[in-house]
């Protein structure tokens, strides 16, 4: 799919394993493009099972022990899902002249300046003829793109009968192939770092190569916290011959799930780079990329393809929405958190919708739960957090690990094992037992292990909730939820329709009148995440330590500066919170200020 067809400015982000597995079923036939995780194929596999048995498909399992199961257990789900929105997409287009069909909702959420909405009005007030007006509805209408997310991490050795396989086997490895060699035309979007092994494995499938027009089947996009790391793996791939089609910027802190915060480094300020950039972007990049393609003896695009750029984390009002797209010229903004709270896009229990309706600031917190050791936004009282308690209460901590996704840890056994499951907790608990710690250390030491949690099958298990299924034997039936810090602001269960009217400005469904302003909400976490580092860093503090908290503090104080100059030059937009702003902007870099003096000054003889 061709991007400069997409009808709307925002896209739904991937959000867990389960939450948007089947989104796209739910939102492309409205022009509407969203993410499909694809690592969990035990969880793909019951949903297609699902699927089939709703669309009355025949249903042909595939086995574990089947050659390449994981694979084509993606390759299988997803072309299921693309026959799906083809179908459902044909079948909205033949609603033309039905009011309150398909198509009509279709039209009402387009934003309202939308060429495409207005063309086609117009087509109407006109009383064009029947057929004039179906075939340029086929012509101009398309469904959203069904994109697809790999975690790059998320590449661990595979065995089978104890005898590890082939490299290509690999988890994340074995994803790609399955998307590789789906009917799709649409993008991998490729998250949590470089991976030159994986990249390097991309370009071992034709889909990924561009033709003459720079036409591509398939596309990659790679998720980005600063323009440098989107620079080095843009031509990194431009010189296998692959190109980049979209760089998807998302905040560090102000978003979903794992956080991967950066040195103080602001959204604001990061976009304002890759703005300045974007040109330089694609130059350097297609010099790369011709080059491969000329020795590879593969047709060259006639002129540099097309490079779009996108942010996501934290966004919450049309204003915010609005000026992403005109200040920094994004293509689309991605809205995740606030659709947890839509029942017609994600797969959400109930139990924990109306949870996530009630949150408020504290009821979200930055935790230490992943196995990949990487912070995580979750929602306090999960039902998968009451069942780890209590699994911890019975004396049996840990999980039965059925998914074996996050296994990685060689601490104990030769073959790597997941620290969140019963075994490592088991091992390590004993492991502490004999270290001879005080009460309160070792309390301390025995909570980090336990805390740990199945997000393979806490992320999923919302999918089988929702659709009546048995999901004790993919996990338990306790859910996990990952929740950007933006949903305190949220608190309507609302239909899809209300949400893209709130995106787009035409309603508004926040009612706290105290919501700060993305930007200043992301420079409020970062400003706790520098104190919460700080106290959890071994005191006193040494050379390196210190010079990184200064990095860390003075990145901050960089990004107050620009975010002043920058609400004072489009103050205009702001008219109701601009003093707020302002007054936001001295505290905060007050409380930057008397850091330092407290913390970073050198000490005195």
């Amino acid at each position: 799919m061709n991007r400069t067809n997409t009808p709307h400015t925002f896209h739904i982000p991937v959000m867990g394993t389960g939450f948007s597995i089947d989104t796209p079923a739910k939102v492309a036939h409205y022009g509407i493009s969203s993410v499909i995780s694809i690592v969990d194929d035990m969880l793909i596999e019951t949903m297609r099972e699902l699927y089939c048995t709703e669309c009355d498909i025949p249903f042909d399992p595939i086995g574990e022990e089947e050659d390449d199961y994981r694979a084509r257990r993606i390759t299988m789900y997803l072309n299921l899902i693309d026959k799906i929105v083809k179908k459902r997409f044909d079948r909205l287009k033949c609603s033309l002249l039905e009011k309150g069909g398909e198509l009509q909702k279709y039209i009402e959420m387009l934003p309202d300046l939308s060429e495409l909405k207005q063309r086609f009005t117009k087509f109407v007030r006109n009383n064009a003829m029947k057929q004039d007006l179906e075939r340029w509805v086929n012509d101009h209408f398309h469904p959203g793109s069904i994109d697809v997310n790999i975690m790059t991490k998320l590449d661990k050795q595979t065995y089978r009968e104890e005898q590890p396989l082939p490299v290509e086997y690999n988890d994340a490895h074995a994803a790609l192939r399955g998307f590789a060699r789906s009917t799709l035309r649409s993008s991998l979007v490729l998250s949590a770092g470089m991976n030159p092994r994986l990249y390097g494995y991309i370009a071992q499938f034709e889909d990924f190569y561009p033709d003459e027009q720079g036409q591509l089947k398939k596309m990659l996009v790679l998720k980005v916290s600063d323009y440098r790391s989107a620079r080095i793996q843009g031509q990194f791939l431009a010189r296998k011959g692959l190109w980049v089609s979209e760089y998807r910027i998302e905040s560090g802190l102000n978003c979903g799930g794992h956080a991967f915060a950066t040195d103080g480094y602001l959204i604001g300020p990061i976009l304002e780079e890759f703005k300045n950039n974007r040109e330089l972007l694609v130059t350097s990049a297609h010099e790369i990329l011709t080059e491969a393609l000329r020795k590879q003896g593969r047709a060259v695009p006639r002129q540099p393809m097309e490079l779009r750029l996108t942010a996501q984390g934290g966004v919450g009002t049309a204003e915010e929405h609005q000026f992403l797209l005109d200040h920094y010229g994004l293509d689309s903004v991605g809205w995740g958190t606030p659709f947890l709270l839509v029942p017609e896009v994600t797969n959400v229990d109930s139990h924990t919708r109306e949870q996530l309706g009630a949150a408020t600031e504290n009821d979200v917190c930055l935790s230490h739960i992943s196995p990949l050791g990487v912070p995580f936004y979750t929602l306090k009282g999960s039902s998968k957090d009451v069942e780890r308690q209590r699994l911890v209460g019975s004396g049996r901590p840990g999980s039965s690990c059925p998914k074996e996704y996050l296994e990685f840890s060689t601490e104990f056994t030769e073959r790597p094992i997941c620290v969140a499951s019963r075994l490592y907790q088991k091992l390590k608990i004993s492991e502490l037992e004999g270290l001879g710690l005080s009460p309160e250390e070792y309390q301390f030491q025995f909570d980090r292990v336990v805390e740990k949690s199945c997000l393979c099958a806490g992320l999923g298990a919302g999918a089988l909730l929702v659709h009546g299924m048995d999901s004790r034997l993919q996990g338990g039936d306790g859910a996990l939820v990952c929740p950007g810090p933006n949903i305190a602001y949220f608190s309507e269960i609302v239909s899809l329709k209300t949400m893209v009217d709130h995106i787009y400005g035409r309603t508004n469904i926040i009612r706290r009148s105290d919501r700060p302003h993305m930007f200043i909400n992301e420079l409020k976490l970062y400003v706790n995440y520098l104190k919460d580092q700080f106290r959890e860093s071994a005191k006193p503090l040494d050379e390196k330590q210190r010079n990184f908290f200064r990095k860390f503090r003075n990145n901050l104080c960089n990004g107050i500066e620009y975010y002043r100059d920058l609400f004072s030059r489009t103050e205009k937009r702001w008219e109701g919170m601009r003093r707020d702003i302002h007054e936001e902007l001295s505290a905060f870099q007050n409380e930057l200020e008397r850091f330092a003096r407290t913390h970073l000054e050198p000490v005195q003889a």
